[in-house]
């Protein structure tokens, strides 16, 4: 049987079967919070800082005062992933406004909570990795920049939940998620790529896609393989014609589409550049990161 995670939750690490939040949680009943999703690998967590970086401008964007420092989220992070023993696996980093009453006033809650997962996850088999993901364009569309930053990583997702419905639907294990202009934006979890003529395409975050720190790192390593890169509005008439599509996420990785609404992309493999990218990236990941003290 496995041991059960020690959660850290507002200041204390617990089991999981004791980390509990009130109903009358915000958080919960609202989706007035923000997350960060992290990776660690080899003992080293990837970009934390990046990522604490993001999640503290997620907060500051939605007037939620964060109850820890800096520094103290980031030892709460490592603490949590030395006290499970983990050495590969994935961080789930969740701000929530807190209690208070019924009703929207986020004012009445007077202190944010804050809970931490370590754990593992398997966004989608080896075999996707291999061979590639198919992917089906959403009618759901991406909201509009006015109505809420794409940077703000809330705790309200039911946007890309109802897109990654549509997707698995539609036959797909990923979505295309279009700007309410008809421009590419995102994926429902993932940053797009597209790969023609040995240079790489992206939609512009202006475009509605979150500024993803896997996507920055991709977009880095290419540079450092003398890629160029071009950040352009693009539609669903691109992905057809691309020679290669690759996504980035957190959770995701760097992995090849190879597919979209029953059109191959390509050959419909996965291109020598996704491939060589995916070599690069992983000996990033594995060989870079902020370290984990383990208990001895």
């Amino acid at each position: 049987m496995a041991k059960p995670l020690l959660i850290y939750l507002d200041g204390n690490l617990v089991p999981e079967t004791e980390a509990k939040i009130s109903v009358f949680d915000h958080g919960l009943l609202y989706g007035d919070g923000v997350f960060e999703g992290i990776r660690f690998y080899n003992g080293r967590v990837f970009r934390l800082t990046e990522h604490l970086n993001r999640l503290y401008e997620s907060s500051k964007s939605i007037l939620l005062n964060v109850p820890l420092t800096f520094e103290e989220m980031e030892k709460a992070t490592l603490d949590t992933i030395a006290a499970n023993g983990l050495r590969d696996g994935y961080i789930r980093l969740v701000i929530t406004r807190g209690v208070g009453p019924l009703g929207l006033n986020p004012y009445q809650c007077p202190k944010a909570s804050v809970f931490v997962i370590a754990s593992s996850i398997s966004l989608y088999p080896q075999e996707k990795y291999d061979c590639g993901l198919t992917m089906v364009t959403c009618a759901t569309r991406r909201p509009t920049v006015a109505a809420l930053s794409p940077q703000v990583k809330s705790l309200n997702y039911l946007n890309n939940v109802m897109a990654k419905i549509e997707a698995i639907q539609g036959g797909g294990e990923e979505g295309v998620m279009l700007n309410e202009q008809g421009y590419v934006a995102e994926c429902t979890g993932d940053n797009l790529f597209l790969v023609k003529r040995g240079e790489v395409f992206t939609p512009p975050i202006s475009a509605g896609g979150l500024d993803g720190i896997t996507r920055r790192a991709a977009m880095d390593l290419l540079t450092e393989m003398g890629v160029r890169i071009h950040e352009v509005n693009m539609t669903r008439h691109d992905i057809f014609t691309a020679d290669e599509c690759f996504l980035t996420g957190t959770a995701a990785e760097v992995i090849a589409a190879v597919a979209l609404d029953r059109r191959l992309i390509g050959d419909g493999k996965p291109g020598p550049l996704t491939q060589k990218l995916v070599a690069k990236f992983k000996a990033l990941v594995n060989s870079t990161g902020t370290p984990v003290t383990y208990p001895v």
